[in-house]
């Protein structure tokens, strides 16, 4: 097979010909996309146009009916050994957060490290309280996700995800959970993860914050990838009818 990127340039991530079906309902319609390690990629669009759908495909929490999806050049199986080293690699970060309630922040922080990574508890657990200091929520580690904010726990959330270093970073409308006040404290914490090089896809309704954070912008509508840009050109002058009327629809005098 003839490669396609020069060595040392293979995408951290790439979907080829991807097709997705909900019974009759075709939710994924030939998507291509590659994201190079440093890339932040933010995905926009209307609600059903399947940019969730997308983002879990990534890791196969949602599997595909045909195409390829590749982490670091690597085929992505559809099941066993090989598929959860492959998903390790590639961290998550949920709208509705998905710590466990039953376990402390520090515990939920600890438990991949240990029984994936095969670290130490005590190395675990220093890494994961470098990690909650990182992102401002040390001081909650003791206490359950249930007596967190949702700002917080959505950042602890993040810092678990980092604990397993992953190589690329997945969210999936992180915010659309929070109350507008905590939206802001998240949004920081991406926003340093972005200047620090982290390779990242990004599925949001932020516009302000797409624009800002975003090396590559992809508009999408009806399962398709309608245009992709950087985000001032796609901002500025979108090439599509329907980014035209999208960004119409969701505008207000402070946005854009």
């Amino acid at each position: 097979m003839t490669q396609r990127y020069p060595a040392g340039d293979v995408p951290v991530i790439e979907l080829k010909n991807v097709n997705k079906h909900y019974g009759d309902l075709h939710v994924l319609k030939d998507i291509s996309l590659s994201v190079r390690k440093g890339e932040v990629v933010v995905i926009i669009g209307p609600s059903g146009s399947g940019k969730s759908t997308l983002c879990r495909t990534i890791n196969r929490l949602e599997t595909i009916d045909s195409g390829q999806i590749l982490i670091e050049g690597v085929p992505l199986p559809e099941e066993g050994r090989r598929l959860a080293e492959l998903r390790s690699r590639i961290g998550m970060v949920f709208q509705s957060f998905n710590l466990f309630a039953h376990m402390s922040v520090l515990d939920n922080m600890i438990l991949a490290p240990v029984s994936v990574l095969k670290k130490s508890r005590r190395e675990a657990r220093e890494e994961a309280m470098r990690l909650l200091e990182r992102v401002g929520v040390a001081d909650q580690a003791k206490k359950l996700p249930a007596q967190l904010s949702g700002g917080q726990q959505q950042r602890a959330a993040i810092a678990r995800a980092l604990a397993m270093r992953p190589r690329a970073m997945l969210f999936d409308e992180p915010t659309s959970a929070l109350d507008p006040e905590m939206i802001g404290e998240v949004l920081n914490v991406i926003t340093e993860l972005a200047q620090e090089g982290m390779t990242m896809v990004i599925v949001t309704h932020e516009m302000n914050f797409a624009r800002r954070v975003s090396d590559r912008v992809i508009f999408m509508d009806g399962g398709m990838i309608v245009e992709e840009n950087t985000p001032e050109a796609f901002f500025s002058h979108p090439s599509s009818q329907r980014a035209v009327d999208f960004l119409q629809s969701i505008r207000t005098p402070e946005a854009l």
